[in-house]
């Protein structure tokens, strides 16, 4: 007779742990992730607060791994759609577009993660920071390179692509704001109009110049 197998205890308990800081990424939102808790996130997942100490060993720990699986959800909902777009003028519009939809579906109940913690811990020095830092430098650094590809391409005109950056950055970061604030759509419909108007202006200003030179 066959014995019974084994449970797979290491995998449960990575379930388990996901299933947490998912949570944990969606109260942040909502609550702030200062004021993540293991005592309000274990009555929020009806867990035991010390099984919730089995997996974190301190506050910190949970807020850098709730960072972790935040990045991980933005990255596979607005930037890995995105990475298959050749045109670096279109990869740059459909990235702008992929955010706001992400807000607006609410992926995350409070709007982006990363717009809400970053407000937070902006002076608060540490890993927290630290790693929200990263997150906007990867973002930063991806937007410049998809316009420099574009520009290169004859596709932009040769502006400051750390300039323009934050020009697209802005409409998103104040689209996400007002949605939340307003529960509207418009606003997140607005950033979308600002975001394609702006980059419109860049490629005829381009063409343009080419055209009188």
């Amino acid at each position: 007779m066959r014995s019974p197998p084994e449970p797979d205890v290491p995998r449960k308990g990575a379930r388990s742990r996901k299933t947490i800081l998912r949570a944990a990424a969606d109260l942040a939102t909502v609550d702030g992730l200062d004021g993540l808790s293991l005592g309000a996130l274990a009555t929020h997942i009806g867990m035991s607060k010390s099984g919730l100490f089995a997996h974190f060993g301190s506050k910190e720990e949970l807020q850098l791994a709730a960072v972790d699986t935040a990045k991980e959800i933005f990255d596979a909902d607005v930037i890995e759609p995105t990475n298959d777009i050749d045109d670096p003028l279109e990869h740059l519009r459909a990235l702008s577009a992929a955010f706001l939809s992400h807000v607006e579906r609410r992926v995350f109940p409070g709007g982006c993660f990363f717009i809400s913690a970053s407000a937070e811990f902006d002076t608060h020095p540490g890993s927290v920071k630290d790693k929200l830092l990263s997150f906007q430098a990867e973002w930063s650094e991806r937007m410049e390179h998809l316009i420099t590809g574009a520009q290169e391409r004859g596709l932009l005109q040769p502006e400051s692509p750390s300039q323009l950056t934050f020009e697209l950055t802005s409409y998103l970061l104040m689209a996400n704001t007002a949605f939340v604030m307003h529960n509207d759509p418009a606003y997140l419909h607005h950033a979308k109009t600002a975001v394609n108007r702006r980059l419109q202006q860049a490629s005829e200003l381009k063409s343009t110049r080419s055209a009188g030179s």
